[in-house]
């Protein structure tokens, strides 16, 4: 009987993940990570919560228990970075933050001595790193990605900074946050339990605005102010580490600086270079053949292997190299550009500029749309959002191209949903 609650339980939690459009593929290594993390309980209780923002009073509603013992474990789950918690007009929020990015980065981004980091390193490392399906589902599945890439901004030319909009520059979204934190690397930390982490800065993975407030004020990481993150950027500059931060126009939440060998994203722009997992700048290098002398800076600093050494084809010197770029697997970071020591890689403005969605609303309803899961944001728990969250989804819907709301509608099968958009146009 133990056994079938164990199971259903943590069955219950993964239906629970998958309800949101970053799901998380079932798997036996999941299932121990999420044994790690929740106790049979909390599993339970967590598969019962909404997608959407939530208070006690709703939490206990659901949970059929008194609101001093539901406040007292959301706020435990809280402590432990399982839920995130914000200050609204008197009363915490709570929401359940998605496995990536959130509360499997979260759990390892502090050394803690209440849970095996080390056993779940190695959990992570078997349901990332090797079964492939979660990483294939969260980087490989529609055209709208959880993450994009900053451009390296000591790389830019005059000519390029003109180009480059506020919400592109790290620098901006760093000066205008709220709230800053910074914790441990969560990629870095889990290669260094198997022995495989690399040398780059550790504690540099950066998150904003409520995520930081709500991540420092339950000590998960530590909060610091404008002028120690933008020296941080510096280093991260100095380590020539890529900012990977959330798709988002308005209020981003987390800037990771990773590196080629450990972090989850570089490693998926190599294995899923054709389905374009990670949202590029909007740059690309340009190479200036008759000046590159083949030395293999560039091709030893990208950190998707996009660029490689072959051969010049000079006459006279048949031995001689030159540097090639594989523009499918670009990011557009503009690392090679400081790394090449003659200066003949430049950046140049993309044919077709990336688009980014304007918030977390808007990118979470064209996530939905794309992997099928739009229902799941349109009913939470079988009952229609508030009037002023609907409101907010079908304000997306009706500003996008006509084939994406017809996936949206084949998707919720509802008249009453067909009625709602023909009745807001």
């Amino acid at each position: 009987m133990a056994h079938h609650t164990l199971r259903s339980s943590y069955s219950g939690l993964v239906e629970r993940i998958n309800r949101f459009p970053q799901g998380a593929p079932p798997s036996d290594f999941l299932n121990k990570i999420l044994k790690i993390l929740f106790s049979d309980r909390e599993a339970h209780l967590v598969s019962l919560l909404p997608i959407k923002p939530f208070n006690a009073e709703k939490a206990s509603r659901i949970w059929n228990l008194d609101l001093k013992e539901t406040r007292k474990i959301l706020d435990e789950l809280a402590d432990r970075a399982l839920l995130v918690d914000v200050e609204q007009y008197g009363q915490s929020i709570y929401s359940l933050p998605p496995p990536m990015a959130g509360f499997f980065e979260f759990s390892l981004m502090r050394v803690r001595v209440d849970i095996d980091q080390k056993a779940l390193s190695e959990l992570f490392y078997q349901y990332l790193n090797v079964e492939n399906d979660f990483i294939r589902a969260l980087f490989a599945n529609g055209e709208t990605q959880i993450g994009k890439v900053f451009v390296h901004e000591p790389a830019l030319s005059e000519e390029n900074a003109l180009h480059v909009l506020d919400y592109e520059r790290a620098t901006e979204v760093i000066k205008t946050a709220t709230h800053i934190g910074v914790g441990m690397c969560y990629c870095r930390h889990k290669m260094e339990h198997l022995g495989r982490a690399c040398e780059a800065p550790m504690d540099i993975c950066m998150t904003f605005n409520t995520t930081a407030e709500s991540l420092t004020r339950h000590g998960n990481a530590r909060r610091i102010d404008t002028t120690e993150c933008l020296d941080l950027l510096q280093k991260a500059y100095g380590e020539n580490l890529v900012q990977f931060g959330e798709n988002v126009r308005e209020s981003v939440n987390f800037i990771c600086n990773c590196c080629g060998c450990c972090c989850e994203a570089m490693i998926a722009v190599r294995r899923f270079a054709v389905f374009n997992p990670v949202h590029t700048t909007n740059f690309i290098p340009e190479i200036r053949d008759e000046k590159c002398t083949g030395c293999g800076k560039c091709v030893n600093a990208c950190p998707v292997e996009a660029m490689a050494l072959v051969s010049s084809n000079h006459p006279h010197h048949p031995s001689w190299k030159k540097a090639l770029l594989d523009e499918d697997r670009c990011l557009g970071c503009g690392i090679c550009v400081r790394s090449c020591p003659i200066k003949c890689i430049l950046l140049k403005s993309r044919a077709k500029r990336v688009l980014t969605p304007l918030n977390g609303v808007h990118k979470a309803v064209m996530m939905a749309i794309e992997r099928g899961k739009l229902q799941h944001l349109i009913f939470d728990n079988r009952v229609l959002w508030s009037h002023r969250a609907l409101a907010s989804v079908l304000g997306v819907l009706l500003k996008l191209p006509p084939i994406k709301q017809f996936m949206a509608s084949q998707q919720i099968k509802s008249r009453c949903f067909e009625q709602l958009i023909q009745r807001m146009k």
